[in-house]
């Protein structure tokens, strides 16, 4: 950790770890962002990272601890089998911003037990309003250990895995798509190892697969147009300005995810996957080492994003107004960003075509 002055953190993740209420627990992340905001400019942008998804991390994991306690004190019991709690999306890839929603699942236990559904039905129900109430909005696609689809026993998963990954359409392929970023958050985690792996051996049944994920790989909204301009929002609200999610951030993570599944590279963090793929020399090297600094230009610019102050919580729409973005050295750095994003999108539909070329 090379962040100055980390006491404050040190504090704050023990406030967090011992939280008895959600109140406190509440508390103890409005402390802790405040200190995130205020060293954010400062610290080195991997450290910060780190120490943001370290936050999100504990406070998660001390949410579920306290449902756990919720649900027998309210005479439901302890867990009746193992669980485990797991995180998709951001969090999944550690790259949460301060204002991330939930992107959540469950794996339940094989093991036989009355009332095992019902109890887990009402577990994750909890635990997702538990973290809503904790600053994490409810995902608008609802990835959520409250829904059925992300919360399952471990044959269900991966009958679950197996179905998805044998059906080549665009929604199955996103739902694998989406578990592809799972990491291991709370519980026990034998049942997520156990997961990963099922989850690896499909890609290896399936060669074909990298190619479905590749189809769903190059949609995306167009950054730069013919003339190498930088595309920005045309209507509502946001007009003029620059969506840092989906015009830079996702086109990388997405693309950089293909690589990764194609090669079998198990890591989720993006900057991960990019170092493991440049030692197996999947890509060329300044194409990679490209693509590392695109991302990390992404980071930086979704870490500069308004946000609003809502009750000690933080909002943000995820917009950058161009203006004072060319007052800086942000406006050419966005620009590199943006060209090796269509660089990157020209070279995997030039690979999908003779992909689907060859089996034509």
């Amino acid at each position: 950790m090379e962040l100055q002055n980390t006491a404050p953190w040190v504090s704050s993740a023990e406030a967090i770890d011992h939280a008895d209420t959600p109140e406190s627990l509440r508390q103890a992340r409005v402390d802790s962002q405040k200190w995130l905001l205020a060293s954010q400019a400062s610290a080195p942008l991997s450290d910060w990272l780190q120490t943001a998804n370290d936050m999100h991390d504990r406070i998660a994991a001390r949410a579920v601890q306290m449902c756990e306690k919720g649900m027998v004190e309210d005479g439901f019991g302890l867990p009746p089998v193992p669980y485990a709690f797991i995180a998709f999306g951001s969090m999944g890839r550690s790259e949460s911003t301060l204002w991330s929603d939930q992107d959540n699942g469950m794996i339940i236990s094989d093991t036989a037990s009355v009332g095992k559904e019902s109890y887990f039905m009402k577990f994750g129900q909890r635990i997702s309003a538990m973290l809503e109430y904790l600053g994490y909005p409810k995902c608008e696609g609802k990835v959520m250990c409250s829904e059925p689809l992300w919360r399952k026993t471990l044959s269900e998963w991966q009958e679950q895995l197996a179905k998805w990954s044998d059906d080549f359409a665009w929604e199955p392929i996103r739902y694998l798509i989406i578990s592809s970023d799972m990491r291991h958050i709370a519980g026990d985690e034998q049942l997520s190892a156990e997961w990963k792996r099922s989850f690896y051996a499909l890609l290896r049944k399936h060669p074909d697969l990298p190619s479905a994920v590749l189809r769903n790989t190059v949609r995306h909204k167009a950054t730069l147009n013919i003339l190498g301009q930088i595309v920005t929002e045309r209507f509502g609200e946001h007009a003029g300005d620059f969506d840092v999610k989906y015009g830079l951030y996702i086109p990388l993570v997405n693309a950089v995810r293909f690589w990764a599944l194609q090669h079998g590279v198990e890591e989720s963090s993006t900057l991960k996957r990019l170092r493991r793929l440049a030692l197996l020399e999947a890509a060329p090297s300044p194409l990679l080492d490209a693509c590392e600094r695109a991302f990390r230009i992404a980071l930086q610019l979704r870490m500069a994003t308004p946000v609003q102050e809502k009750n000690g919580l933080l909002v943000s729409k995820g917009y950058l107004a161009v203006k004072p973005l060319k007052q800086g050295k942000g406006w050419h750095e966005l620009r590199e960003a943006l060209s090796t994003v269509r660089r990157l999108h020209r070279a995997l539909q030039r690979q999908l075509r003779f992909t689907e070329g060859r089996r034509s």
